[in-house]
């Protein structure tokens, strides 16, 4: 199959929600139940791979895929829409599945219909980078979301017709769907359904490469599994087994450990291992923040909606070298990397997972821990795509979650990337509504000498004087003085080398030690 995106959206108005009458529930005969498959079951294959060995699962890499192996699966045969391996899962397979054919639902509510139709593209590219071809896809005005099937009852018999007509094996619907939402859409459309919320775990899932990012991915997956699990058939009512399952126990709980509660407290297990897995990694980063910040290196986070250019501005600005994908959440792990100021400062800037609207609770909780690298910075760079047919958009869902993290106090400059891109219309517009805002082009280089001269300027400068000789024997300390201070005046004397200078408290407390009274 071709990877090609051909969206077609189609809008309805709604003056209110349908009323109960309205809603095809679930005993509707609209769409027969899925047939049970003959297969594993799909908890016990997703948590057999992690197992209860310990530290050593996070080892285990299952379906992470570079972008090229992410995009060939869009040419995946056997997944048609008569496939029982897409129609008959439970919801824990979500981040096994191959999104091969998918057709896109969202609601237009209070928000305008250039909002909702924006958000519903950016669903468009999601879909794309895990791996699927966007066939169709519907857009329904309405106040609220349904309470049974999240699209109105009408709207909702119109995307099964869409489904049938263009085969797709999956429904993607532009929000998070609660459980009864999910089985109610399905049981019309008669094709899985997933939300925006699984999209993304599955998207962070497939890039998460480092044994925190996906201890931490894992954690968020579970964390939305857990009220989600739902049984096809019998699946789910099957006995756990052992005396009580066989009615032998006096007194027992009757009929004892169904196969969905013992799924539960599995799943439940593996999330409070995995939070303490979370928790002995951090000391070892905690060690490497608390060594840069005594030495006295002002740091610089790189923050911003994902595929802003985040990854190349960090390149322009070190040389680093880091991964470049034109794909959403192609960086998950935090990269750091150390450049100098033009005035000759040490720096250190670190790269930080992208932001996206709507991002889950659950991965906002899980990378806690990763975005203390913005919370801790001295100076964020928040890197906004000016070439986006929404920017200010970006600018509000990334200072939502930097809110979230408690992030917002930090310093912040703006800086609007992709100005080769964007028009000058744009760009007026973007600095008038966002003053100090630098405009870049990482890719062609455009404005980089002006962020860094700016960027100098922002970052704290060393605030306590000295005046010390320092031993020549001593000349590292001399030497670490050029690099985290300011000097104002250098001498060679007999007795060493005579500094008057600015430098971080640290390295002052150092010189002191080392000095040869003036």
């Amino acid at each position: 199959m071709t990877p090609a995106t051909q969206t077609v959206v189609t809008t309805t108005d709604v003056a209110a929600p349908a009323t109960p009458d309205d809603v095809v529930g679930r005993g509707s005969t609209a769409a027969p139940a899925a047939p049970r498959a003959d297969r594993a079951d799909a908890v016990t294959r997703i948590l057999a791979r992690h197992g209860d060995a310990g530290p050593a699962d996070l080892d285990w890499d299952g379906d992470q895929l570079d972008l090229a192996e992410r995009q060939a699966l869009r040419r995946v045969g056997g997944l048609g829409s008569h496939s029982s391996e897409l129609r008959d899962v439970t919801e824990v397979e979500y981040r096994q599945l191959r999104l091969e054919r998918v057709v896109l639902a969202g609601l237009w509510t209070s928000a305008s219909v250039e909002e909702a139709e924006a958000s519903l593209r950016e669903l468009a590219a999601l879909a794309e980078t895990a791996g699927s071809a966007v066939l169709d896809g519907v857009l329904q005005r309405r106040p609220t979301p349904d309470p049974a099937t999240f699209l109105g009852s009408g709207k909702a018999a119109d995307l099964k017709e869409v489904v049938a007509t263009t085969g797709a094996d999956t429904v993607v619907c532009d929000g998070e769907l609660s459980p009864s939402q999910r089985r109610g859409l399905e049981d019309i459309v008669g094709v899985k359904v997933i939300d925006r919320t699984a999209l993304i775990l599955d998207i962070f899932a497939q890039h998460a490469k480092s044994k925190e990012g996906k201890a931490q991915v894992e954690l968020a997956q579970l964390e939305y599994l857990l009220p989600r699990l739902r049984g096809w058939g019998e699946s789910m009512s099957r006995q756990a087994g052992g005396r009580v399952a066989a009615g032998a126990g006096i007194g027992s709980r009757g009929p004892g450990e169904t196969k969905i509660e013992l799924d539960r407290r599995r799943i439940r297990t593996r999330m409070a291992r995995l939070r303490r897995q979370i928790k002995e990694m951090a000391p070892a980063r905690e060690t490497k923040r608390s060594r840069r910040t005594a030495g006295g290196v002002p740091s610089v986070a790189i923050a911003g909606y994902t595929n802003a250019g985040k990854s190349s501005l960090l390149n322009r600005l070190t040389g680093a070298g880091v991964l470049v994908e034109d794909a959403l959440f192609a960086t998950l792990d935090p990269t750091v990397r150390r450049s100098r100021t033009p005035d000759g400062r040490e720096m250190v800037l670190a790269d930080t997972v992208g932001f996206v609207r709507h991002l889950p609770t659950q991965l906002v909780e899980a990378f806690r821990s990763t975005l203390e690298e913005v919370q801790g910075a001295d100076l964020v760079l928040h890197v906004v795509d000016a070439s986006d047919v929404d920017p200010e958009g970006q600018v509000a869902a990334v200072r939502e979650v930097l809110a979230d993290v408690g992030a917002l106090d930090v310093p912040e400059l703006v800086v609007l990337n992709k100005a080769d891109l964007a028009t000058p219309e744009t760009v007026a517009r973007l600095r008038s509504r966002l003053p100090g805002a630098v405009v870049v082009s990482a890719r062609t280089g455009e404005g980089l000498e002006e962020l860094r001269e700016i960027v100098a300027e922002r970052l704290p400068r060393p605030q306590v004087d000295v005046d010390v000789v320092v031993p020549y024997t001593r000349g590292d300390l001399v030497s670490r003085v050029h690099v985290d201070g300011e000097v104002l005046e250098e001498e060679h004397t007999a007795e060493g080398t005579r500094l008057r200078a600015r430098v971080g408290e640290h390295l002052a407390a150092q010189l002191e030690g080392a000095r040869t009274a003036v």
